[in-house]
C-alpha cells in the first residue's frame, strides 16, 4: 500500500516554476511580472497590461500602439462560426458557446502552424465578439460588429449594446478585466498547462482552461455571486439568510481563498469600483447595502473575506450585463494569463502527471470461473 503524503486538491504541491505572477508573501500583494495589480489596475489600460503579461515589460508607446493596432484588426470572425453557434440551444451556457467556438477557431488555423503568440492574440481580440454576440443572441438580437476605433473595453459594450457608455463605467469595467487576467497555478490555468505539456496546441489548452473556468468553484463564482443578492434582497436579512446557508452546510461563494488567507488583495480596488457604480441608482445603493452587511457578517460568523468575484459579480450586473455573461467576461480577460502560461509551458516542457495513492484492494487472485454443465 501507498505511504506517501496525499495533499488533496494539490494543496501546498510547488509544481513548477514561474515568471508570470505571484502573491508576494511580504506585501500580500499579486503581482503580475512584478508589479503590483492594484497599481497596474489603477494606472494601466487592459491593453498595457496584456503585453506585460505576454512580454514580461510594459510597452513603450510605439510598441503599445503597434500591438493595439494588432488587437482591433483581428477583432472580426468567420461568419461560419456564428453558423455554427447559431445552432446551439439557448438552455446550454454561453461557457459551452466560448468553448465551441474556441474549438472552432483552432479547427480554423492551418495545420502544423504554431505562431502562439500570434494566435494568443487572434484568440484575445475574437473571444469578445462571441462573447457579446452571445448575450445579444440570447435576447433575440443581431450581433454588432467590432468597432476598430475603439479600445478593447469601449468595444465591448459597443458589441453587447449598441452603445458606448461614459467613461467612468468603461474604466470601471477595465479595471476588473485587469484584475482577472492572471492568478498564477489556479485550476483552468493548470488545466491549460497540463494539456499543453502532452504537446497538444494552444487552442486545445484554452478549451480545456474554459471548460475549467466554467465550474462553479472557479470561475462560475462570480454569476453564483449574484443569485445570492437576487436571493438577499435587504441588508436587514442578511445575517439571518447567512446563518441559515451556514447551519445547512451550503457554501457561499464569494468568500475564502486558497492562496489569500487574510483578504484577496484584488478585493479593496474592485470593492471600490463597484462603490463607485453603486452610487449612480437606488438599485445599486440597495445592493450595496446588501453587500456591506453581508460582508460583515461572513467575518463575523466565519472569519472570510470576501475573493474578487464578490465585487465583480455585482459590478457587472450594475454595466448591465446578463448574468450568464459574467463568467464568459472573466474568460476574455484571463485568456492573456493562460496564454502566457501555455507558452511559459512550452519553453521548458515536462509531460505533468502526478502519482495517486491507492486505497483499492490489495493483491487479490482471480477467482475462478464455474464450469458449466
Amino acid at each position: 500500500m501507498s505511504t506517501e503524503e496525499v495533499r488533496r486538491g494539490l494543496a501546498g504541491v510547488v509544481a513548477d516554476t514561474s515568471s508570470i505572477s505571484v502573491v508576494d508573501e511580504q506585501s500580500g500583494s499579486l503581482l503580475y511580472r512584478g508589479y503590483p495589480v492594484p497599481q497596474l489596475s489603477e494606472s494601466r489600460s487592459f491593453e498595457e497590461v496584456a503585453y506585460l503579461i505576454w512580454h514580461g515589460e510594459l510597452p513603450t508607446s510605439e510598441e503599445l500602439a503597434l500591438f493595439m493596432d494588432e488587437e482591433r484588426t483581428r477583432r472580426q470572425v468567420p461568419a461560419e462560426l456564428f453558423e455554427v453557434t447559431s445552432r446551439l440551444p439557448l438552455t446550454c451556457h454561453p461557457m459551452d458557446v466560448l468553448r465551441t467556438a474556441t474549438s472552432f477557431l483552432g479547427a480554423q488555423a492551418p495545420p502544423g502552424e504554431a505562431d502562439d503568440m500570434g494566435h494568443s492574440v487572434d484568440l484575445w481580440a475574437k473571444l469578445p465578439t462571441v462573447v457579446a454576440a452571445e448575450q445579444r443572441r440570447r435576447r433575440g438580437l443581431e450581433p454588432v460588429l467590432p468597432d476598430e476605433n475603439l479600445s478593447f473595453a469601449e468595444n465591448f459594450f459597443h458589441m453587447c449594446f449598441g452603445s458606448v457608455p461614459d467613461a467612468e463605467v468603461v474604466r470601471s469595467f477595465e479595471i476588473s478585466l485587469v484584475l482577472y487576467a492572471e492568478h498564477g497555478f489556479n485550476a483552468s490555468t493548470f488545466t491549460a498547462r497540463v494539456i499543453t505539456s502532452t504537446g497538444s496546441d494552444l487552442f486545445s489548452a484554452v478549451t480545456g482552461a474554459i471548460g475549467a473556468l466554467k465550474g462553479p468553484l472557479h470561475g462560475g463564482a462570480n454569476e453564483a455571486v449574484m443569485a445570492l443578492f437576487q436571493q438577499v434582497k435587504d441588508p436587514n436579512g442578511a445575517d439571518a439568510w447567512l446563518g441559515t446557508e451556514l447551519a445547512a452546510g451550503h457554501k457561499v461563494m464569494g468568500f475564502g481563498h486558497r492562496v489569500y488567507k487574510h483578504g484577496d488583495s484584488r478585493v479593496p480596488t474592485m470593492r471600490g469600483t463597484l462603490m463607485k457604480l453603486a452610487a449612480r441608482s437606488e438599485e445599486g445603493a440597495s445592493l450595496m447595502a446588501v453587500y456591506q452587511r453581508l460582508e460583515q457578517a461572513m467575518l463575523d460568523k466565519k472569519g472570510l473575506y470576501p475573493n474578487l468575484d464578490y465585487p465583480s459579480g455585482p459590478a457587472y450586473y450594475l454595466m448591465g450585463f446578463d448574468i450568464p455573461t459574467f463568467t464568459p467576461i472573466f474568460v476574455m480577460s484571463r485568456v492573456t494569463g493562460w496564454t502566457a502560461h501555455i507558452m511559459e509551458q512550452k519553453a521548458n516542457n515536462a509531460l505533468i502527471r502526478p502519482l495517486s495513492s491507492y486505497i483499492g484492494p490489495p493483491l487479490r487472485a482471480l477467482p475462478v470461473q464455474p464450469t458449466g454443465k
